[in-house]
């Protein structure tokens, strides 16, 4: 059993709100002690995790109750930590529409499978924030990728982890799907 300091409810809510929550929370601990964050968004276990590995905090891990995800974060002393920062090259809805038919644009959505399932962008390949250090391979290195999600929260999570792993032509597309106007496909792919 692991030993918590404190609890935060992030339950009914999507991204950002359980980073936000998250964010608020581990300010008020003291170095070593334990945050628990209980979600239902299936997305915030990546989330929390790449926000937990970009900051200094330590991820212990995710458990899953009645469909309540629990996940615990050690926070670090103030030596480990790092300034929390946000990728730098950013576009709007707007400006990816104007490059969506450009052959050297890739469009990659980190959203959940099901939130990419109910709808995004043609032609944007899936693969969630949580599954990316593994696909990585998959993704052209000599093209323009565009990095969508809900809100860019976790495109940027998952534009910055790119730019480390050597891609360097990345953009964060914000404020994402939750305003996206342009044309949209539910088919799977």
């Amino acid at each position: 059993m692991i030993k918590v300091d404190m609890t935060v409810d992030a339950k009914g809510l999507s991204c950002p709100m359980p980073i936000v929550r998250t964010k608020k929370a581990i300010n008020e601990l003291q170095p070593g002690q334990v945050l628990e964050v209980q979600a239902t968004d299936k997305g915030s276990k990546a989330d929390i995790k790449a926000w937990a590995e970009s900051t200094g905090h330590q991820y212990v891990g995710t458990i899953e109750e009645n469909g309540v995800l629990k996940h615990y974060i050690r926070k670090a002393a103030e030596s480990e930590t790092r300034k929390e920062t946000t990728f730098p090259h950013v576009v709007s809805n707007e400006q990816l529409q104007e490059k969506l038919h450009d052959p050297d644009s890739f469009v990659l959505d980190v959203r959940e499978p099901a939130e990419y399932a109910f709808g995004h962008i043609p032609g944007a390949v899936s693969i969630p924030l949580g599954e990316l250090e593994n696909r990585m391979a998959e993704l052209p290195k000599d093209k323009t990728i565009y990095v969508v999600c809900r809100t860019g929260t976790r495109s940027d999570l998952a534009a910055q982890k790119l730019a480390e792993n050597g891609f360097d032509r990345v953009r964060n597309v914000v404020p994402g799907m939750s305003q996206w106007n342009g044309p949209l496909d539910s088919a799977q792919s």
